[in-house]
């Protein structure tokens, strides 16, 4: 009985360490945020048209996607090389960093006019219903026109996104990608 109860409280503290190694520290995280400032700014703001706002994204999305790029299941000239050397620990650290700020969207236009094959997991006003579901509020269209592109294309697989986008006219990615470039953001850090 003992033994057993042993066993049972050693695979709670392992199951307790396991999750404090994927837990990360927003204060490391920001340490190591200096190497994203150049495109992806301190707080998450982009600094350039082609990079996403990754300030208040959900940190598992962040995890999945810099997951993704180090092991090579998501391609990118430059995050498959900045990704490449980042511990599990470091990209917690960094998700913790990143989603640790706010965003605040407000739409610029009636929002009746948000794309239709968007708004259930994107919100009309482009913030992420879900952990997994990145925000596209005040995304430039350039970077949300891109990505549409390579789902369709096949450049970039998901298993929703890939069906959705195949069925897009390049119009119907350039009104979806204008409509959530048009959404004024707000990133602060959430302290």
């Amino acid at each position: 009985m003992i033994k057993g109860k042993l066993l049972s409280l050693g695979g709670i503290f392992l199951v307790g360490a396991v999750c404090a190694q994927t837990a990360g520290d927003p204060a490391e995280g920001r340490k190591l945020a200096g190497q994203c400032r150049t495109c992806h700014g301190i707080d998450g703001y982009a600094k350039i048209p082609i990079a996403p706002h990754i300030g208040g994204e959900p940190a598992a999305y962040i995890t999945s996607q810099l997951t993704s790029f180090r092991d090579g299941t998501r391609t990118h000239e430059m995050m498959s090389v900045v990704a490449k050397s980042l511990t599990n620990h470091q990209i917690a650290d960094l998700a913790a960093w990143y989603a640790s700020h706010a965003v605040k969207a407000t739409l610029t236009a009636d929002a009746s006019g948000a794309p239709e094959a968007c708004v259930a997991c994107h919100g009309q006003n482009g913030i992420g219903l879900a952990e997994d579901v990145p925000n596209l509020a005040g995304e430039t269209n350039i970077y949300i026109d891109t990505q549409l592109k390579a789902f369709r294309g096949g450049k970039r697989t998901h298993e929703l996104m890939s069906a959705v986008a195949a069925g897009l006219t390049d119009e119907e990615i350039r009104a979806a990608a204008d409509w959530y470039a048009s959404v004024k953001i707000e990133i602060t850090n959430a302290d």
